[in-house]
């Protein structure tokens, strides 16, 4: 059986593809991550928002105290429907929130009576006439 040798440039040619390789990985598994906050304060809530919907649909809340939201938005700004941008609307509050694609917006807001508040995206995806759009704010007394 004949042993074969290969070349310096060959095994630095090989080393070069392979290297390329992990990058490219690498670097597409970063892209394609959702970014998910680390740290979000104890009384806070996490809204995941994208073209599926709000997650969760129903946040709880204490009236008189503050209400502090991070809103995640998943969706890229390749998505032809809004550019991957999406709003929280709170009806009748004058609070309206934009965040960019596969950005996080932390805001907070004050409701004073209990009852159901309405939110909402109406960027895309039929906003606030799409159901899974739409979410509400339950403030008890």
């Amino acid at each position: 059986m004949e042993k074969r040798s290969h070349s310096p440039v060959s095994l630095l040619r090989l080393g070069v593809l392979v290297l390329g390789a992990v990058i490219l990985v690498v670097a597409a598994a970063l892209l394609v991550r959702p970014y998910i906050p680390s740290a979000v304060s104890p009384q806070g809530t996490v809204l995941r928002i994208s073209m599926s919907g709000w997650q969760p649909n129903v946040v709880q809340a204490k009236a008189g105290k503050p209400v502090t939201l991070t809103v995640v938005n998943l969706d890229n700004s390749f998505h032809t429907d809004g550019g991957g941008w999406h709003n929280f609307v709170l009806v009748g509050q004058d609070l309206e929130v934009r965040i960019p694609p596969k950005r996080t917006s932390t805001f907070t807001f004050l409701l004073n009576r209990p009852g159901e508040y309405l939110f909402y995206c109406d960027l895309c995806c039929g906003g606030k006439d799409n159901p899974f759009m739409r979410g509400k704010v339950v403030v008890s007394s």
